[in-house]
């Protein structure tokens, strides 16, 4: 189960360059994503050796300063929800505001571990101003400066040494699949029209975490727990439940999970949305099943199932080798058809490739088309093998790492797809010097 660490705080306190902060120092070392701008809500960071995510509640509150306090409780109430550790930010060069009084007031009522981080001390005269903060009863104060980094190691030392430390092995080793998706695509009777009518085919098992309950399924020949989380199934504590707030809920969902199964409304298409919890899958290198539901009020339509994959695969580029199935949970048809792809993308995720096998293939496609020289420089290509991660990696050694460009990487992908069928799964590819 992975880390995630929530900062809440009123507008303008420096939320979203901390959160920058805390995430970029990785962006050089992660390859990122090829396609689209992501909205800066949700990212990964790496501290002391520990990998976290980092969401930042208050990416999208839009307004000034009399910002609704029912916006500021949504923030708050998600941090609570999602995350293992939540940093509460404040400014010493305003001192406490009523509105940071109010989320110190939500903040108690939590029982997870709370920092708060004294922001804007960019100078040594204002070391010490933030001592009014501890009266707030809800944690430490950090003096930091968000801008220039300093204080943020310390910060980052103490969250880190209070994680959970993972167990060793989950009590099971049966697949995990979660259902995602915006607000009103179906999840809920997906849910139920697969454990719901049934009850004599599940076995409730407390999860991993506080928030997580896995359901065991067995039945038609099917065996693997499904991944119920807060926000899931239960009608979420939001109730306009808006775009932003969502896209957070499904990030405990999502690293929880094997493969995800992620749900979108025939009759809406594609929306930005989708792409934002579409692309946390990507991120979290998880196994992807689409659902186009409500397919039932289409077909009597003129459109055609084939026009609106079609559609669907190009909105989903670069990562669009994945399942897409035309559900409808209302008439449970393909239902099951569903699960069989889900556990086929599980079965992809998990698989290794024999050394020589790999070797023998893709030799020969690099002798095929091997990658264009830079600079009068020839790359030569020696050797790959697959690496020991827990979804599909692989290493090509090389003489030059440095001059591969992205559409060669994309090349191989693309191979590698071809040759061992990695359909709904991030396949991830390094070069590195032999």
């Amino acid at each position: 189960m992975g880390n995630i660490i929530a900062i809440v705080g009123r507008p303008n306190v420096g939320k979203s360059t901390l959160f920058n902060r805390l995430t970029e120092s990785r962006q050089a070392i992660v390859e990122e994503m090829s396609g689209v701008t992501r909205d800066r809500i949700y990212g990964k960071g790496n501290w002391n050796g520990q990998d976290f995510s980092v969401i930042d509640t208050g990416g999208y509150v839009r307004g000034s300063e009399d910002i609704f306090e029912s916006e500021i409780r949504k923030q708050v109430e998600i941090a609570i929800d999602e995350a293992n550790a939540i940093i509460f930010m404040v400014d010493v060069t305003t001192g406490i505001t009523d509105l940071d009084e109010r989320v110190a007031e939500l903040l108690r009522q939590s029982k997870k571990k709370i920092y708060i981080a004294a922001n804007k001390v960019d100078n040594t005269k204002l070391v010490g101003m933030s001592s009014e903060f501890w009266s707030f009863g809800v944690g430490d104060v950090y003096d930091l400066s968000a801008t220039n980094g300093s204080g943020t190691g310390d910060l980052l030392d103490d969250i880190v040494a209070n994680f959970d430390k993972p167990t060793d092995e989950e009590e099971t080793e049966l697949p995990k699949f979660t259902i995602i998706g915006k607000p009103n695509v179906g999840k809920s009777s997906l849910a139920n029209a697969l454990i719901g009518e049934d009850r004599n085919i599940v076995t409730p098992i407390s999860g991993t975490t506080r928030d997580a309950v896995n359901t065991r399924y067995k039945a038609f020949g099917f065996d693997f727990l499904l991944v119920d989380t807060a926000g899931i199934r239960k009608k979420s504590k939001v109730n306009e439940d808006i775009e932003y707030y969502s896209v957070l809920r499904s990030v405990r969902a999502i690293e929880s999970a094997d493969v995800c199964i992620f749900m979108i409304d025939a009759t809406e298409g594609v929306q930005k949305q989708d792409l934002n919890i579409y692309y946390m899958c990507e991120k979290n290198h998880k196994g992807v099943v689409v659902l186009v539901n409500k397919w039932d009020l289409i077909e009597k339509g003129n459109k055609t199932t084939k026009e609106m994959e079609d559609k669907v695969r190009q909105q989903l580029a670069p990562f669009n080798d994945v399942p897409i199935i035309f559900t409808s949970t209302v008439t449970k048809q393909r239902i099951h058809k569903a699960l069989e792809a889900a556990m086929r993308v599980y079965e992809n995720r998990t698989k290794k490739i024999q050394t020589s096998v790999l070797n023998e293939v893709m030799q020969e496609e690099i002798e095929n088309y091997p990658p264009p020289s830079v600079k009068g420089k020839y790359i030569n290509i020696k050797f790959v093998s697959q690496l020991p991660t827990h979804a599909p990696a692989f290493a090509f050694f090389c003489n030059l790492p440095q001059y591969v460009r992205d559409n060669y990487k994309r090349f191989l992908e693309n191979k590698l797809r071809e040759h061992f069928d990695f359909e709904g799964v991030p396949v991830r590819i390094f070069f590195r010097k032999k």
